[in-house]
């Protein structure tokens, strides 16, 4: 009856791809349980690998101190925050891995014990919260880990709760057409709900074939939209936080499917995917952040999808910042971070060692795509000078009104940063209707997201497009000048001719920002604007502004055909919705621009001097 309820959901209901490829058959032969990720018997190997390095072996000592801990916690309740129960879920994830982890690598039944009562609270909610499915994703997978992983300790009863919450509260969860739209995006849901639902399907193949094989071949067909979206030089359009988010969940399914079925059926081969690991390097600054843009939290962190693609192109260069992190602050973040187990399983099992990591030898690194970016840096030690540059579109899932922003620091202080993300419940609660990426909707009434919140450019006060984008259009290292432009003139095109914005890195010492206006008989006032951390700010003169904090300087230098007024505004945030900003402050000028000409403008960023020997690097 179970069969012929689920053949009927199928279909009614499926949304699978248009001539979905069938990558597998239901006469596929899985491995016994545990299957995924690490094999039954492989633990003793990963231990010996473990042992043989002491960062591996110090992180793991970590994971199952935490497992103590977590004992004592009371058990997961099906409490929302919001819309969501992804909190929950979250917090599923971490114990089904921490402590499925422990048990296996210690074989204490302590572990397994405590896994097994929190596993039978979430597969006891009355559901896992479908209307906003990456609660649904991250839950599947949970359960999934700890029904597979400890499969041989738990009791035919507990089996049978837990594998029925997974078919009839994960995988038929699938099945509807609303709450699954992710099938059909090209975003983080996309990896993660693929990823939660494959893991369940794979969880419990034997016990429901034909449902799990095609849940499975949707997975394969669907995934490949996200994929698709880091041709071509790895890229990935939400910026370097939601990489770790949908980055981290494609690599868990990759990894899956890999180990049960011996190949990933070429996925890894897409354009661009092996080279985002760097990516995501790129963006960690030499103080330990990351290019924040749009939607993106600064503070960067240990990140075990990393391990994962050291596994695949064994490049020395991608541990690097992480041991950095690792040694100033991670070692506190690991025990929250729920995909630690991963990367333990491909760093420790690949002998990925943080001992003696190469520095990266590139100093620049550019990459195309739907969101376009630029990053350059004098070195890769604390302290060195490090510019940032975006273009794309407001668009773009995630993004802000913030094409052709830059981020800049120098002497290990970020003089120019970003406010990043909003709290997406305040605003949710609040009745603003956020998700909507049209010109009229209400997110762009909120204050982090304006066009004035950001380092770009506004013409007569008015917000830039949404509907456009931005390329990278020129991008170069030579004569020691590091450089990226990007012609903005779409973004700005019913308030300007033509605008474009170049930024520079010269000599690894000073940055430059460039803009060029082309006018036309239509008066246009122009505001550049620069949010700063420092702690003071002076006026020297009508084209120049001191900047200080922590007893070190920048300079803040214009270079204008026409008359420049410096400003100085503190954040005020204009709605109630909005979060109270305390700190911060904007730093730029206004100017009107002459008619019918091009003419260009150019602010030099100086640590340390105002300095008199400098140049306009790009030629427009």
């Amino acid at each position: 009856m179970k069969q012929l309820f689920i053949g009927i959901l199928l279909a009614v209901f499926v949304c699978s791809v248009n001539a979905q490829t069938e990558y597998i058959k239901t006469t596929a032969k899985l491995p016994a349980h545990p299957r995924l990720l690490m094999l039954k018997g492989e633990e003793g190997i990963l231990k010996q690998k473990i042992n043989k390095d002491a960062y591996w072996k110090e992180i793991h000592q970590s994971v199952l101190a935490e497992c103590d801990e977590i004992m004592g916690k009371p058990l997961l309740e099906r409490i929302k925050t919001g819309m969501r129960l992804l909190s929950v879920s979250n917090e599923c994830l971490r114990r089904a891995y921490f402590l499925g982890y422990a048990y296996r690598m210690t074989g204490q039944k302590k572990y397994a014990a405590r896994l097994e009562k929190d596993l039978l609270a979430c597969a006891n909610f009355s559901d896992w919260n479908p209307s906003h499915f990456l609660d649904v994703g991250e839950m599947t997978m949970a359960l999934a880990v700890g029904y597979d992983w400890l499969y041989s300790y738990l009791s035919p009863a507990s089996r049978e709760t837990i594998r029925t919450a997974i078919i009839e509260k994960g995988m038929k969860a699938s099945l509807l057409k609303d709450e699954a739209w992710y099938q059909r995006s090209e975003n983080n849901w996309n990896q993660v709900c693929n990823a939660g639902i494959t893991y369940g399907a794979l969880a419990v193949f034997e016990d429901c074939k034909e449902f799990a094989t095609d849940r499975i071949n949707l997975a394969l067909n669907s995934i490949q939209k996200a994929m698709g979206e880091y041709v071509p030089d790895g890229n990935y359009p939400e910026g370097p936080g939601y990489w770790g988010y949908g980055t981290t969940f494609n690599v868990f399914f990759l990894a899956a499917i890999e180990k049960v079925f011996k190949t990933d059926f070429d996925l890894c081969q897409k354009p661009g995917f092996l080279a985002t690991g760097m990516y995501s390097q790129m963006q960690i600054s030499p103080t330990g952040y990351n290019f924040n843009f749009s939607d993106n939290g600064a503070k960067a962190g240990f990140s075990p999808a990393v391990y994962w693609f050291y596994s695949k192109v064994k490049n020395p260069a991608l541990l690097y910042m992480q041991k950095y992190l690792y040694e100033t602050g991670s070692k506190e973040n690991i025990t929250k971070e729920r995909a630690t187990i991963m990367g333990i399983i491909y760093g420790a099992g690949s002998e990925a060692s943080l001992a003696n990591p190469e520095i990266p030898s590139s100093l620049m690194w550019t990459g195309r795509g739907r969101t376009p970016i630029a990053v350059m840096r004098s070195g890769w030690t604390p302290g060195s000078n490090y510019l940032a540059f975006k273009a794309g579109s407001a668009a773009t899932n995630h993004a802000h009104m913030d094409v052709g922003s830059f981020i800049f620091e120098a002497d290990g202080i970020r003089w120019a940063y970003d406010f990043g993300s909003e709290d997406y419940n305040r605003l949710e609660t609040r009745g603003v209707t956020l998700w909507s990426m049209k010109k009229t909707s209400q997110r762009w009434d909120v204050y982090k997201y304006r066009t004035t919140s950001h380092n770009t450019l506004s013409f007569n006060d008015k917000p830039m497009s949404v509907e456009t984008r931005a390329n990278l259009d020129d991008s170069g290292n030579k004569d020691g000048v590091m450089y990226a432009m990007s012609d903005l003139s779409e973004i700005y095109k019913d308030q300007i001719p033509g605008v474009k914005r170049a930024v520079s890195l010269v000599d690894g010492k000073y940055a430059v920002i460039q803009d060029q206006f082309t006018t036309n008989g239509q008066f246009t006032k122009v505001r550049s604007n620069l949010l700063t951390c420092a702690d003071k700010i002076t006026k020297v003169n009508d084209t120049t502004a001191l900047l200080e904090k922590d007893g070190k300087r920048l300079f803040v230098r214009v270079d204008s055909p026409v008359p420049v007024r410096f400003y100085m505004e503190k954040p005020v945030p204009t709605n109630t919705y909005d979060t109270p900003i305390t700190k911060g402050m904007f730093i730029g000028f206004e100017a009107d621009l002459t008619l019918n000409t091009t003419q260009e403008i150019k602010v030099y960023l100086m640590p340390g001097e105002n300095m008199n020997n400098v140049k306009a690097p790009y030629k427009f």
